[in-house]
């Protein structure tokens, strides 16, 4: 439409507009009103008031109301699109867009590749050429290109995943533009500044000139970051960065390097903040798995934060060969390490047995770092495994002392002079030196030389043609007061002075914490020759990528582009070294998106003459839907208002009213009187109740004589419990095996019913981890008198072929016969057998390993403390326990033999017992040893 965003699909449909008039004048049609003849009777008609008035002429408004219900649906068939201007119409000159295409633009990249799509269109309708201009790539050639092309070279773009330099692009743009003459341009902006941002705007301003510039910003979700990964004492902490302002909040995942997640931890902005911190309070054996930090819903590598060795957070030991530590712990050697070295890594201290044994057993920890302070001699077993675990990538930091000054080591860089050297004595006539200068290739370089440090005395190096290479820190003299090699895979480095104060006051300095926070870091990172190398000084080792995010965050193989780079690289990631991971596999190098020190900003373009626009502007919308549901909205206000006028809500009300009552009265008859089933797992009142006292259980059968006999029969024997043991136990409960919760019982009376279906997987599952958790099951056939004559006649009745069928999806322990020594004929009674109803049927339990049964452990299902997980018979023990109200037995016995209920009774105690104390019963086979015993 001229002058509105606002195209139709189907503009013809808009010519049903012309019908409103017509509509309006049908709508307004009344029939001939009839004629008035005055009938003097009907004058007492006027005063009665009529139940139900009819208006006579529709009302102005409720026709209104149709109309335009009815011009919404024309308009929606129409099929309206919102479609917003993005460029200025009716202008011939060139497009040329700008596309910010860095990290910081991929988390809302769809967003900014439909509105440069948008772009596109726009100008292939004008008949426009445009220029494609990415500003990850300065050495990009600028062509116009026809709108086709142009949308098959947007499809081809790709976040980067580094930080993009914008003003690199400004040159090959200006010579474009001084070849094209006029020209529009938009610009796609992501918002973010890290860095040169106002350069870029100054020399864009300058370039553009007069011409046309349109800026689109604001609309699309803003780019996080994260920086500053650190593994503190406690937690691991990572800063999340931002560009805007107002509440926020958010998740930052933490995953090993095997994509498994590990932890999450909760971020959030304060109205102004631009950095939050996100913290992981986890065990330091989690926080060293963690390989990759991301935010939780950003889709972008500066979300990403890659972690290496270097973010462990290392185990260090730390043997003294002192013996002071202990009397003077404050004056200790281990005080001042521990101090220095807490807040970068765990401290182990060997405080407990001799060094020998305590260092022996830090190489059993396969600990990445040892200190070793003033400790002289070593046995040949531990220099023959301190030199293997060096060789392997240990790290030996060793310092001198008495011990050491007399000790004949080959554990030292260098090769010591017997005794001390004391400064500033009264035999002396030197005076205390002081720190001169750090090795420019150690692990020290880069370091502010500490002036106020003093050194009284130390062990001198033998002179040789390696010395100098081997000095990591020297004094003025030029005496070496830290010395270093690499051996094999690892290194090995003295400090030519003690760790603590009474020799020098570097353990007190700040420079002692750095010294040895640059040795934490070379643990694990000791395959580089580095310092101490005479033969090849300057060799610097360079690793290949070995796997690299994209600009949205996703590993990927390296890009032929990538390069290999120094194993000490530590710089943020470029278009030569993308993030990811480089070298071997078994210990990467890491490389960010973001340096530590790395902050972002927003990009303030105020200061250009230009346009603004919106990413969400920029987005057609179809508003049929709008007007399709306005339009059914005012029908059915239309609906309700003629109902109304008409009265006949009012009659539908009236004739329902009574039918509504009855039925709603019938529902709360019904739901009042409808049994609510208990549901014990459902009732955390009821799990309180069943902990409290310990309480026998039955499996609920579903069938209403077995339940009511079975409920009867377990209140029998808790009844009897409580007049012959001390155990005192409440109701028993019926429980469903698929739904209820059975750790709560130690004894499950299940009785069989023949033909029963069998339970779901869900509740076998159930009870078969219930009974390896010790747990007791007693199956109950109820059919010993059913079963035909023979040895295999009790396998062949109904209730046992159901029971074959339940236990066929358990995992089964072998099962046998109760033995007559078994625990059970006498963990209360002394028992030959176990009677119930009937006295013809066989119990079984598992069966009991013997001595020279070498696979006793391996069974599929061990009860716990020798407790059998599962008890079958077949003899009907509730028939037996249930009794009456009264007190009289419910059901006869069969054959009924006079002692026959009594020792019923009895079976079902020591079946409890024995469930409840475990196997304890058989140590009375130690008994007699043990008296004799006691009677020598």
């Amino acid at each position: 439409m001229a002058g509105l965003p606002l195209s139709f699909a189907q503009p013809l449909l808009l010519m049903g507009l012309l019908t409103l008039p017509v509509l309006w004048w049908l709508l307004r049609v009344m029939p001939p009103r009839p004629r008035r003849i005055e009938f003097p009777p009907t004058r007492l008609l006027f005063d009665i008031k009529p139940r139900e008035e009819t208006p006579s002429r529709t009302p102005w408004w409720l026709t209104l109301l149709r109309l335009t219900a009815a011009a919404l649906v024309i308009l929606a068939a129409a099929g309206p699109i919102w479609n917003p201007q993005t460029a200025a119409g009716g202008s011939t000159a060139p497009l040329v867009i700008l596309l910010d295409d860095g990290w910081s633009a991929a988390s809302s990249w769809e967003t900014r590749i439909k509105a440069a799509d948008e772009l596109i269109a726009n100008a292939d309708n004008d008949r426009r050429g445009i220029a494609l201009v990415p500003l990850s790539e300065p050495a990009r050639d600028i062509t116009l290109m026809p709108g086709g092309t142009a949308r098959v070279a947007l499809r081809q773009l790709a976040p980067k995943p580094y930080s993009i330099e914008r003003v690199e692009t400004l040159a090959a743009l200006d010579r474009f533009l001084k070849t094209t003459g006029d020209a529009e341009l938009a610009w796609l902006s992501d918002g973010v500044d890290t860095g040169r941002g106002t350069e870029f705007l100054e020399a864009l301003g300058k370039t553009v000139g007069d011409r046309t510039l349109t800026i689109y910003e604001g609309g699309a979700s803003p780019a996080l970051a994260l920086v500053a990964a650190e593994n503190a004492a406690a937690k691991m902490t990572v800063k999340v960065l931002r560009t805007t302002s107002g509440m926020a909040a958010g998740l930052v995942r933490a995953i090993d390097a095997k994509g498994s997640p590990i932890g999450e931890a909760r971020y959030a902005f304060g109205p102004q903040d631009r950095e939050a911190e996100a913290a992981f309070e986890l065990p330091v054996e989690l926080r060293n798995d963690i390989s990759r930090l991301e935010i939780a819903g950003e889709r972008s590598a500066g979300a990403v934060q890659l972690l290496d060795k270097r973010w462990r957070r290392r185990a260090i030991g730390v043997v003294t060969g002192a013996t002071s530590d202990t009397a003077q712990p404050l004056l200790a050697s281990t005080f001042y390490l521990t101090r220095a070295l807490s807040p970068f890594a765990d401290v182990r201290l060997g405080d407990r047995g001799a060094p020998q044994q305590v260092i022996a057993q830090f190489l059993d920890q396969r600990l990445p770092m040892i200190v070793l302070a003033d400790v002289g001699t070593l046995s040949p077993e531990i220099r023959e495994r301190l030199n293997a675990w060096i060789d392997q990538g240990g790290v030996l930091v060793r310092f001198a002392g008495p011990r050491l000054a007399q000790a004949d080591d080959d554990l030292v860089p260098v090769k010591l002079r017997r005794g001390g050297r004391s400064l500033g004595g009264s035999l002396t006539w030197e005076k205390p030196q002081h720190m001169a200068s750090f090795a420019a290739d150690g692990p020290f370089a880069g370091l502010q030389v500490p002036k106020d440090v003093t050194v009284n005395r130390q062990v001198l190096a033998e002179p040789d043609a390696v010395l100098a290479t081997k000095s990591w820190a020297s004094l003025e003299d030029g005496t070496p007061l830290v010395t270093g090699e690499h051996r094999g895979k690892g290194i090995i480095s003295l400090f030519h002075v003690g760790a603590d104060s009474r020799w020098s006051d570097l353990p007190m300095s700040g420079s002692f914490v750095e010294m040895l926070r640059r040795l934490v870091d070379m643990s694990g990172y000791t395959q580089k020759p580095g310092a101490g190398v005479a033969s090849e000084p300057t060799n610097v080792e360079t690793v290949a990528p070995l796997r690299t995010l994209d600009g949205f965050g996703a590993f990927g193989p390296p890009p032929s582009t990538a390069k290999p780079m120094p194993a000490d690289y530590r710089d943020r990631a470029t278009a030569d070294h993308p993030p990811g991971f480089y070298g071997a596999a078994e210990g990467p190098i890491a490389v960010n998106t973001l340096a530590s020190a790395d902050r972002i900003a927003a990009l303030d373009t105020t200061s250009l003459r230009a346009r603004r626009a919106s990413y969400t502007n920029a987005e057609p919308r179809d508003l049929r839907g709008i007007l399709l549901s306005s339009s059914l909205a005012l029908f059915l206000i239309d609906a309700i208002v003629v109902a109304m006028l008409g009265a006949g809500l009012a009659a539908l009300w009236r004739r329902r009213t009574a039918t509504a009552a009855l039925v709603l009265a019938m529902f709360l008859t019904v739901t009042s009187i409808a049994p609510a089933p208990l549901r014990a797992a459902d009732n955390d009142d009821f799990a309180i109740k069943s902990v409290s006292q310990t309480r026998l259980a039955y499996v609920v059968t579903g069938n209403a004589d077995v339940d009511s006999i079975v409920k009867s029969g377990m209140s029998g024997l808790t009844l009897f419990l409580a007049q012959r043991t001390a155990l005192e136990a409440g109701d028993p409960v019926g429980i469903d095996p698929a739904r209820d919760e059975l750790a709560f019982f130690p004894l499950i009376y299940w009785p069989v019913v023949p033909g029963a279906p069998k339970p779901p997987q869900d509740a076998i599952n159930r009870i078969d981890a219930y009974m390896k958790q010790g747990g007791t099951v007693v199956f109950d056939t109820r059919d010993a008198v059913e079963a035909p004559p023979g040895e295999s006649g009790a396998s062949q009745t109904a209730g046992m072929r159901t029971l074959r069928e339940l236990l066929s999806s358990l995992d089964m322990p072998e099962l046998e016969p109760v033995p007559r020594e078994h625990v059970l004929t006498k963990t209360f009674y002394l028992l030959r057998d176990f009677p119930g109803r009937f006295n013809s049927g066989q119990t079984w339990v598992e069966t009991l390993p013997r001595e020279d049964d070498d696979e006793a452990a391996s069974r599929p299902a061990r009860g716990g403390d020798g407790v059998s997980p599962i008890i079958i018979t077949s003899n009907d023990l509730a028939g037996a326990w249930a009794i009456r109200p009264d007190g009289q037995p419910m059901l006869p016995l069969t054959p009924g033999e006079p002692r026959q209920r009594e020792f019923a009774f009895r079976a079902g105690v020591n079946i409890v017992m024995y469930t409840l104390t475990g196997n304890y019963k058989a140590d009375q086979v130690h008994a007699p040893a043990l008296i004799e015993r006691l009677g020598q």
